[in-house]
């Protein structure tokens, strides 16, 4: 199809202005215009993506004749969507209402359009690499993982928003980028972690913050509350060997070879039975039974 053909290429064209990072965009005006021209149809409008390319080239630009033409041109192809044609039909029949009403129909229409823009704001660059591809549909079954899909974002384009973060942050597809690729897959799944999935996709967690976290982060709070316990656990047992032990330099630690000990003696078998000692070597925190 010439028109889709067309459309296609201008998206490219938009893409690399975007990723360019082109100040003022003031070259786009004509490309943007050429949009305007062509007799664009729903259904091109949905295998091209073209809108989102437009919207968030949009949001790039700081260019006033850029950022007109580009809303110009979203709110004509708004009027391609069923929904649209559908309410115009409806005002052009109530064409008698009164300001008032009026008013309420176009703070509802703005709210939508801002919904529809917070929605149009996760994308992510295209890519053949088979690697990649593998893993964007590794991290959109992980979001699909669950009864149902919360929250107003695309599984899919969410996956390929986080792939790509990750992706420019390794900037290739060695191990490093792999395993990171896992432990987003592996946290998104856990069945006793559905706040994590549940929040990436509602946005709440966007896909640049979900593609670094640690492990720590990405746990559930009952997995943070069980990791402090422990933590706490083992400090107050170092503390307690080293305060409640008796410092000595006959032992010398196996790890540094140094001799700066504290040795506690325990009555670990029946009262006819030495004591156990156990050593703890002040300077490197290894610890043994000396018997």
């Amino acid at each position: 199809m010439p028109v889709e053909e067309e459309v296609l290429k201008v998206r490219s064209k938009l893409e690399n202005m975007i990723s360019s990072n082109t100040a003022d965009h003031s070259s786009a005006v004509d490309i943007l215009k050429s949009l305007q021209d062509l007799p664009m149809k729903l259904e091109v409008l949905q295998k091209t993506r073209i809108g989102i390319t437009v919207n968030n080239f949009r949001k790039a630009s700081t260019n006033e004749d850029v950022i007109s033409l580009s809303k110009n041109l979203i709110k004509i192809w708004k009027k391609l969507l069923p929904d649209n044609n559908s309410k115009s039909d409806k005002k052009d029949k109530s064409s008698s209402s009164s300001k008032n009403g009026e008013s309420m129909d176009s703070e509802e229409s703005e709210k939508k359009s801002d919904e529809s823009e917070r929605r149009q704001s996760v994308s992510a660059s295209d890519t053949c690499d088979p690697v990649r591809l593998k893993c964007r549909d590794l991290l959109c079954n992980a979001l699909k993982t669950g009864d149902a899909h919360v929250g107003r974002n695309d599984p899919v384009e969410l996956a390929a928003a986080i792939e790509d973060n990750i992706f420019d942050e390794f900037n290739n597809t060695d191990t490093k980028y792999k395993n990171r690729v896992r432990s987003r897959v592996a946290n998104l799944k856990d069945i006793k972690n559905p706040d994590l999935r549940s929040n990436v996709l509602s946005g709440i967690i966007p896909p640049d913050r979900i593609a670094k976290m640690t492990a720590e982060e990405m746990a559930s709070d009952s997995m943070k509350t069980l990791r402090a316990k422990y933590t706490k656990e083992s400090i107050d047992d170092h503390q307690m060997a080293k305060t409640g032990g008796t410092s000595t330099d006959l032992f010398k630690c196996g790890k540094c070879g140094k001799n700066n000990c504290t040795y506690n003696q325990v009555q670990t078998r029946s009262a006819d039975e030495p004591m156990t000692t156990f050593v703890l070597c002040n300077e490197c925190g290894n610890r043994w039974k000396f018997c």
